[in-house]
């Protein structure tokens, strides 16, 4: 069954109450702390775990990032694989079902530039552009080897983790999705052609991967993954443009953009995708709070509960 997830960064009673009362079933982005080591503590885990069902909500996804000492194998970054490790365990004595891997580079700053897009009514969310690149000079292709060498690292100790404790592993796609990025189109698919144990898979961004090639790029892509039964979550929005044929895109409200989302919603639903939605991205409407975010959070999920009550009729 698809259910529906949304942020809860601060775990305060109101944020938690208004995510039941919205109708979500899950809660996505807790931040779990960790000892002096740096080490995910079992007991803060299990504590969050249990105030989140204490609300009728389930946990969804938590993170686990990799820094960019890491991944140019700086000083003691075999002691940061180990200490990733535990903090895996701990994840997965606790129970939680998902858990998004981050590396430094995944996206090539600067070969798209940012901005604010104006949209109707005047309300404003990301925008990006090529012709705003401010530094477009990136790695040479032997040092993005050498990167992508220490992601297979991470995962060669992660997986036989996450399979012990029944744990999935998901990747977001580059978000900008520019040439040549570690996870853009095909650096996305190589992680399940090098990890093809079914614990491996994708945050699949509807938005991000749009900005690569717009809905018909999306629903190939859903149909490629899904089948393959490796869509864990996905990012539910939508975006205008893309980088092929604009040169730029523009992120928007749900039904303000180029995609037709429930067209999404049923190819998702075709491949028999039975995880979370998150409409993520939020921008601040009239009257909100920015730092919430509430009325357009609160209007993202009605709008997915509408094409899931729709879906159910189709």
């Amino acid at each position: 069954m698809i259910r529906l997830a949304a942020w809860a960064l601060d775990m305060s009673d109101a944020t938690l109450t208004r995510l039941v009362q919205l109708g979500v079933d899950c809660v996505d982005g807790m931040d779990i702390p960790s000892d002096d080591r740096g080490v995910y503590d079992l007991e803060q885990a299990l504590a969050i775990k249990k105030r989140v069902h204490s609300f009728g909500l389930q946990v969804n996804r938590v993170s686990l990032p990799y820094s960019k000492n890491f991944v140019d194998r700086g000083a003691g970054w075999e002691e940061e694989l180990e200490r990733a490790g535990e903090s895996l365990r701990i994840i997965g004595q606790a129970g939680y079902p998902v858990v998004r891997i981050g590396f430094h580079y995944m996206t090539d700053t600067g070969v798209v530039g940012g901005y604010e897009g104006v949209h109707r009514g005047g309300y404003t969310m990301r925008g990006g552009s090529l012709a705003q690149a401010k530094n477009p000079d990136q790695a040479t292709p032997e040092v993005r080897q050498q990167r992508w060498d220490q992601v297979c690292r991470a995962y060669e100790m992660m997986v036989p983790i996450a399979a012990e404790y029944g744990t999935k592993l998901m990747m977001h796609p580059a978000d900008p999705p520019t040439v040549d990025t570690m996870f853009g189109g095909l650096g996305y698919h190589r992680l399940i052609d090098a990890f093809p144990h079914p614990c491996v898979g994708y945050l699949y961004c509807v938005g991000t991967r749009a900005e690569a090639g717009g809905s018909a790029l999306v629903l190939d892509e859903i149909g490629n993954y899904g089948r393959k039964g490796r869509i864990f979550e996905v990012h539910f929005r939508n975006v205008r443009g893309s980088l092929p044929t604009a040169g730029a895109f523009e992120e928007v409200l749900l039904d303000d953009g180029d995609m037709n989302m429930f067209k999404i919603l049923r190819a998702l639903h075709s491949v028999g995708f039975d995880g979370c939605l998150n409409s993520d991205h939020h921008p601040t409407l009239e009257g909100d709070d920015p730092a919430i975010n509430g009325m357009s959070t609160s209007y993202s999920v009605g709008y997915m509960k509408a094409l899931l009550a729709a879906l159910a009729c189709d």
